[in-house]
């Protein structure tokens, strides 16, 4: 099935399913799943293809602005401000520039971000970006971002062309014109899934750990039987929607596009990618299993009883020290709450504590990675310097010292590196005031041939998990699809909150009646919300687009 290049875009800023992930600002709870391995051999670089640096006129020393989502950085300035005066000394030798990051705070952020991008004053250059929660394509369509040509990335960015595929370039075009830098040789998951103690479950006698929806049902159970002060999962009631998608994730081979809604309600499936389903009304006695098991969990007091308003819940934090056994979140959380760091005193309590990762479709093998778009780098049509924009970008992403030093902080300061080549902290570092790990909230073009790994990770465990991921996933099919929904969006509003008001209900067992009742209920719900009418415009824009 030939796919065409030239996507139809949203009109309206689409629902950010994916942010939730990231919302905190962390840069370990905002990353995100991105092939690990290059799908196509890379270009070689030419003399032909680029020009030499010093022919182009750099003679005007530029300030160029990077826009980046995050808090402002406050007790880490200072660290921050000595960090940004070693970079731009070399930015300066090199292509006499200099970088300045510009912050989008957390609060109303994409409101934020469109209404900066909007304005077209010149006061930002760099802008970090996303197909999946930043509006990247919208803003590509309606003339935020300046169009990229081939020419112009050989010659300003040359190391970052020749590093990037062909294909990659492709999946970063409109109209047959590139719009974003892709953050394509970075390894990272966000797929869902319940981090657990795999210590405490082989004592709930299974010997390999959890590895499905029945395994965490018997983990619960033995530790509520087990650990009688301990709360199974202290959740905060919203996680829902992950859940019910994650049940889907594990029982069928279904493929969710992304930014259409929270719940994942549209896609196709692995063997048919383009045949639009929705799976929440077609697969009716999967979900009717997954509501009896959800009424089980909350009868077996997995959660407590007022789930729905526990909004003080400190879950993540309480598993680090071992007052509950389960956090529900994504990969790169487990790559931080498996690992021996000084936060999770677990293992510093307890010599047998470990920490195990069952992931959402490991049952089926369904594992999707994001789109390389899922961070990509723009650059503001607005901008006066774009070319010494790109300049900037190229250093940062290719040359170690550039990169080490945004992405780290200086050596010796906010880190340092040990025999074994792994990122350690100096004697007398101080996290609050001297980390730059993040606070630059580069998430735009990573780049793991740069990248020192954290001495305090498990990279056993995180190696072994990221090495299973590679064998069964498939890369993201639905890169360049963001549907036109002027006609549509008050249906997908109306199903998202149905969906939600629901699944709040199944997801943590607190409906009435019984599950085949609840799931009928819901069904009809969702087609009087107008599901139906969203799956056949979605289905004729797909005709469209992939023939």
């Amino acid at each position: 099935m030939k796919k065409k290049l030239v996507a139809l875009f949203l009109a309206t800023t689409m629902v950010t399913g994916l942010v939730g992930c990231g919302g905190s600002g962390s840069a370990s709870t905002d990353s995100t799943t991105k092939d690990s391995t290059a799908t196509t051999e890379k270009k070689e670089s030419s003399d032909s293809a680029s020009t030499d640096a010093s022919a182009i006129d750099t003679s005007e020393h530029v300030v160029i602005t990077y826009m980046t989502t995050g808090d402002k950085p406050s007790g880490t300035k200072e660290a921050l401000d000595d960090m940004l005066a070693e970079l731009n000394k070399i930015l300066t030798e090199k292509v006499n520039a200099e970088i300045q990051p510009y912050f989008i705070e957390w609060t109303d952020y994409l409101s934020n971000y469109n209404l900066t991008l909007a304005q077209m004053d010149g006061t930002v250059d760099l802008v970090g970006t996303a197909s999946d929660w930043l509006d990247a394509w919208p803003n590509a369509k309606n003339g935020a971002f300046l169009e990229l040509s081939e020419d112009m990335l050989k010659t300003y960015a040359p190391q970052t062309w020749a590093s990037v595929s062909q294909e990659h370039w492709d999946l970063c075009k409109y109209n047959g014109e590139i719009y974003l830098i892709p953050e394509d040789n970075y390894a990272q998951w966000t797929n869902h899934g319940f981090i657990y103690r795999l210590d405490w479950a082989k004592e709930a006698g299974l010997a390999d750990g959890v590895h499905s929806w029945e395994d965490m049902t018997t983990y619960f159970k033995y530790v509520k039987e087990a650990y009688p002060d301990i709360i199974p999962w202290d959740s905060d009631g919203t996680q829902y929607a992950q859940m019910a998608s994650g049940w889907i994730a594990s029982h069928t081979n279904y493929v969710p596009i992304d930014g259409l809604s929270t719940g994942g309600l549209w896609g196709g499936t692995k063997d048919d990618l383009y045949t639009i389903t929705t799976p929440f009304m077609t697969e009716t006695d999967s979900l009717v299993e997954y509501a009896k098991m959800m009424k089980e969990w909350n009868e077996t007091g997995v959660w407590k009883t007022d789930v729905l308003n526990n909004t003080a819940s400190s879950n993540r934090d309480d598993y680090r020290i071992g007052r509950v056994a389960a956090e529900q979140h994504h990969t790169q959380t487990w790559t931080d709450l498996c690992s021996a760091t000084s936060a999770n005193t677990i293992y510093q309590n307890d010599s047998d504590a470990e920490s195990g990762f069952f992931y959402f479709g490991e049952e089926t093998q369904n594992v999707v990675a994001l789109s390389i778009t899922h961070g990509a780098m723009a650059i503001s049509a607005g901008s006066k310097n774009p070319e010494r924009a790109l300049m900037v970008y190229d250093l940062i992403r290719n040359d170690p010292e550039c990169y080490k030093l945004f992405c780290y902080g200086i050596e010796g300061v906010s880190y340092e590196i040990n025999e074994e080549g792994l990122r350690t902290t100096p004697e007398g570092y101080n996290n609050d005031t001297q980390n730059i790990n993040g606070t630059t909230n580069y998430w735009w073009g990573r780049n793991d041939d740069l990248e020192i790994k954290d001495a305090t990770k498990n990279w056993d465990a995180i190696d072994k998990m990221y090495a299973e991921y590679d064998k069964i996933k498939i890369d993201y099919p639905y890169g360049q699809f963001v549907p036109e929904v002027d006609n549509i969006q008050s249906y997908i509003n109306n199903c998202n909150e149905t969906h939600n008001n629901y699944m709040k209900q199944i997801s943590f067992g607190l409906y009435q009646g019984t599950a085949e009742e609840i799931v009928a209920e819901y069904q009809q719900a969702m087609k009087t919300a107008g599901i139906d009418e969203v799956t056949a415009e979605l289905q004729r824009q797909f005709d469209e687009l992939y023939k």
